[in-house]
């Protein structure tokens, strides 16, 4: 893993914060900005979201991103597949800025071009970036959520041994009463009890 005292592979860029066998975790790039619009217009990829964005709903959400990196030291990176994908989504771990019952909090998560989806690259750069939150940044605890219809982001929060309790489950208070999508579920884990992984 680079950036937590691995050496950097030959084949991932300079520009590699974190590393897998078949991943990059890199800065993001001027180039990510077309790529990352065509996946947030992808209906599919955003079914779970109130709609796709516009090019200038993806732009605004990629300087958002931008900013945190500035503020806190992390966020979501971008996703590389060398050899496959030069930018296939992020994965990382923001701050949430609405107010819940489990906020302030750190949570992880993820977004992956559509035509990436079922080969196990959200878990495998996840699981480097929970060792980050557990080694280098010092987290206790991370969170994920998703809507309650959700069953890949679901499924991936299962296979990164994190849990989910009933009586956590929330009404996202982004989205109005009554909409499809306001019911959401809140998985847990800890590096004392469940890291590192």
């Amino acid at each position: 893993m680079t950036g937590a005292g691995g050496t950097r592979r030959p084949d991932h860029p300079p520009d590699a914060v974190l590393s897998t066998a078949r991943v990059v975790l890199r800065h993001w790039r001027p180039s990510d900005r077309a790529p990352f619009a065509a996946m947030n217009a992808d209906p599919a990829v955003m079914a779970h979201f109130p709609a796709p964005l516009t090019a200038a709903e993806s732009d605004a959400l990629a300087d958002a991103i931008a900013a945190g990196f500035a503020t806190r030291g992390f966020g979501l990176w971008a996703l590389e597949i060398p050899g496959v994908a030069p930018f296939a989504g992020f994965v990382g771990l923001s701050v949430p800025r609405f107010v819940a019952p489990f906020t302030p909090c750190v949570e992880i998560g993820w977004r992956v071009a559509a035509a990436h989806w079922g080969q196990g690259y959200a878990t495998e750069a996840a699981r480097a970036v929970l060792a980050h939150a557990w080694g280098v940044l010092g987290l206790d605890d991370v969170v994920s959520f998703t809507t309650a219809g959700n069953d890949r982001s679901r499924a991936v929060m299962a296979r990164l041994g994190m849990r989910r309790d009933p009586a956590d489950d929330f009404d996202h208070p982004g989205l109005p009463p009554g909409h499809v999508l306001r019911p959401h579920v809140l998985y847990r884990i800890a590096r004392s009890v469940d890291g590192p992984r």
